[in-house]
């Protein structure tokens, strides 16, 4: 099966602050499956690092106060033409992020606060109908 995974997540340093963050049970998963790395940010056209951005009032902002919706969506659809290509039927993807958050992401206010949502790719793949998994959900992650 071909999946889906934050390309952070398998060390690429993507993230808002440059660094990447490893999932050690993707090594397992890889064997079974093709992991397609993917970084809607970057695939946006954000710069590596960048600021911070979280999700206020359905716009995606940047600490700054950047509206960066623009970028996300773009980053977003692009990801789907990959899902859509490689015919993804699930996506293990960087939780709280506001791109790839699943079931909660930040609150909009910069203050480590949380809430419900999903990120703008987690929106998008779940309306695809492609199963959607944050990274510390590990036994799912194994069943896959």
């Amino acid at each position: 099966m071909n999946i889906l995974v934050s390309a952070c997540l398998l060390g690429v340093s993507c993230r808002y602050d440059g660094t990447g963050c490893l999932l050690p049970e993707l090594e397992e998963l890889k064997k079974k499956h093709h992991l397609i790395p993917v970084c809607p940010e970057v695939y946006g056209g954000l710069t590596t690092p960048r600021p911070p951005a979280e999700i206020r009032d359905g716009r995606v902002v940047n600490r700054e106060g950047e509206d960066v919706t623009l970028q996300y969506e773009k980053g977003a659809r692009e990801v789907l033409k990959l899902a859509r290509f490689f015919d993804c039927k699930a996506a293990v993807l960087k939780e709280r992020s506001p791109a790839c958050g699943h079931g909660r992401i930040h609150n909009g206010r910069f203050d480590g606060g949380m809430t419900e949502g999903n990120g703008i790719l987690a929106r998008l793949l779940i309306e695809e109908g492609i199963a959607v998994l944050g990274e510390t959900e590990t036994e799912k992650i194994k069943e896959l």
